[in-house]
């Protein structure tokens, strides 16, 4: 398998070269989990929330490399008027990014408990197989280390987004892949952690989409 875009972000930034073993673990789970039907589900606080839907963004439409749709699905969606649908959309890699749901998650901070906005929907989304990616800077994000939890007990694969010292999600164990990032400030903590979704976002893409 390649890891073509790991390698080279290795080399743009070798302060991540600790971090390489969890980033190829990270990438293989992926890779598994599409092969397999699966579908990624992803959460975080504020700029981690973004962060979540920039993943989503890289997964349910064309990336870095073109994806065009099966035959089979262009002729059906011809057969009902969208033949100009057939040559614009794209194959997606299935994703949900849980911070987008914003009416459920209203209603689930007002009904059941803030803290429970990302556990609730993992329960009804989640699929044994599919890859939770969890992302906390601090590592102590109860939102995201609640919906952890059910993600495991729902037989999904954990992968963890955090800083140096990684906190509640280092302690918890539950994590099946920890992305550790060598830096405490925030802002840097982020910085890396594009950088490294980017990387396994091409390489997932460039092997499920070979030329």
């Amino acid at each position: 398998m390649s890891y073509q875009n790991i390698e080279e972000l290795i080399d743009r930034k070798p302060q991540l070269a600790v971090c390489k073993p969890d980033i190829v673990q990270f990438c293989d789970a992926l890779i598994e989990c599409y092969q397999n039907n699966g579908k990624v589900i992803v959460c975080g606080n504020g700029g981690s929330c973004s962060d979540a839907g920039h993943i989503v963004g890289e997964l349910m439409k064309s990336f870095r490399k073109k994806r065009a749709l099966t035959e089979q699905l262009k002729e059906r969606l011809s057969s009902f008027g969208g033949m100009e649908l057939a040559s614009k959309l794209q194959t997606p890699l299935r994703a949900i990014d849980l911070t987008a749901m914003t009416a459920l998650n209203t209603a689930i901070a007002n009904d059941i408990d803030p803290n429970c906005v990302y556990a609730q929907q993992v329960i009804g989304l989640a699929d044994p197989g599919d890859v939770f990616i969890g992302i906390s800077t601090s590592g102590k994000s109860k939102s995201v280390h609640f919906a952890a939890i059910a993600a495991k007990a729902m037989g999904s694969i954990l992968i963890g987004f955090t800083g140096m010292d990684g906190a509640e999600m280092r302690k918890s164990g539950i994590y099946d892949v920890l992305i550790r990032i060598p830096e405490s400030i925030t802002f840097r903590i982020q910085e890396e952690h594009i950088s490294v979704y980017h990387a396994v976002c091409a390489d997932t893409e460039s092997t499920l989409f070979p030329e």
